[in-house]
């Protein structure tokens, strides 16, 4: 199992750091864990495109974790020549809204997909690309879940939990994705809490969202997701993870000093491997165990 890390950024712009995404190789499947701004452009230059995508879990629909969706979703299709089963979508309560108001027949895009579907042009391209006519419009359907499903596909297994972050408006859910040759756990944008160090449990990786330095002010946001840095530290040592990785990085802590004093206070309570992590950073997992 391979981790690759598509987006480790904020909603900030940053040319360094695009919005959150995250790469997982597991059996015969291409899995996502979110797709925000950028993370299209970073699975391109992993060598992935659309197509090869299986599976896509978000974990809430903050744009900065989803946006890059329309990409994703209509080069699959368009580049498929409906020679694809559907790529499976899985997120939070809201989504089968948010997927119909793109891409349903009176979606943002229904225009663009009206005139792929019907043009003698796209009629040309979809064929040649192995398409047999009439061109059916793109499957919208996807899979709401809540805490306590199970997702299972190529010898993988996904748990999740509710996480605070910026509940009631959006659910925000963390995943933990179990295979023969190890386990994933990622926080979404949410704070440590008893759910997510369940999930986190004995994992080879742990991927948790790390915006804010340890403070009065930081920490007394932790309901909103950003619990500073020494109680992430905390949360990865108490579940006994192997490799905890920083992600969701703002460009105020991402420098010099300040991240250099952040890795030494996290090493201080957390015994574990400590990557600070960076777009495009691939992380392998069982016989090449990090």
């Amino acid at each position: 199992m391979k981790l690759r890390l598509l987006g480790t950024g904020t909603p900030v712009p940053s040319l360094e750091r695009m919005s959150s995404g995250y790469l997982i190789h597991s059996g015969g499947d291409v899995i996502l864990f979110d797709h925000g701004p950028g993370a299209y452009h970073r699975l391109m230059e992993a060598g992935q495109g659309a197509t090869d995508v299986t599976h896509v879990f978000f974990s809430h629909l903050h744009y900065d974790h989803c946006a890059d969706l329309v990409r994703l979703f209509l080069n699959r299709w368009d580049l498929s020549g409906g020679l694809r089963a559907p790529m499976k979508i899985f997120g939070p309560p809201g989504l089968q809204r948010f997927i119909d108001r793109l891409f349903g027949p009176e979606g943002a895009f229904a225009d663009d997909l009206t005139a792929r579907i019907e043009h003698p042009d796209s009629h040309r391209i979809f064929e040649s690309r192995g398409g047999t006519l009439p061109r059916p419009w793109p499957e919208t359907g996807v899979t709401e879940i809540e805490e306590g499903d199970v997702v299972e596909g190529a010898g993988w297994r996904l748990t999740l939990a509710n996480v605070p972050h910026v509940q009631p408006y959006l659910i925000c859910h963390a995943f933990r994705l179990e295979a023969a040759d190890g386990v994933i756990a990622y926080s979404g944008d949410g704070a440590p809490c008893k759910a997510m160090g369940k999930l986190a449990r004995d994992a080879d990786v742990l991927v948790h969202v790390c915006s804010r330095a340890s403070g009065v002010d930081a920490d007394a946001a932790d309901t909103a997701g950003y619990a500073g840095h020494k109680k992430i530290a905390r949360l990865a040592q108490d579940a006994g993870v192997k490799t905890l990785v920083t992600t969701h990085l703002q460009p105020s802590i991402d420098q010099g000093d300040i991240k250099e004093r952040l890795t030494a206070d996290i090493e201080e309570i957390y015994e574990g491997a400590l990557i600070w992590g960076e777009d495009l950073m691939e992380i392998a997992i069982g016989e090449d165990r990090v």
